[in-house]
């Protein structure tokens, strides 16, 4: 009896039913969502003075992640041309994300 209830409950984690989730939550709305962001501030700050360097790393690289991708599929980025200042603004702001993300975690100690 509890095989099957375990079965059911493991077939709402279908490839197929996860992608209509993600389709469904659109994180590109939830960025811009001040109530999220004030979450995630607050979360952060806990992080930072409770010393939790993982943690603060994981919402600063998801977050900025999350914010750099919605700009800039929102300036309608072409790769056609290398000088498009969008797709700059991503590629500077990616590598200042893995920067804080490598300083948070490998470098800064107590």
């Amino acid at each position: 009896m509890e095989y099957i209830s375990l079965i059911d409950f493991l077939q709402h984690f279908e490839t197929t039913r996860v992608i209509a989730f993600l389709k469904e939550m659109n994180a590109g709305e939830l960025i811009h969502n001040p109530v999220f962001l004030g979450i995630t501030a607050a979360l952060a700050l806990l992080a930072l003075f409770m010393k939790w360097r993982v943690l603060l790393a994981t919402i600063v690289s998801v977050t900025g992640f999350v914010g750099l991708i919605s700009y800039t599929l929102q300036q309608e980025t072409s790769l056609t041309a290398m000088t498009d200042n969008t797709l700059i603004v991503f590629v500077i702001g990616g590598v200042a994300i893995v920067s804080v993300v490598i300083y948070l975690l490998f470098i800064k100690t107590d």
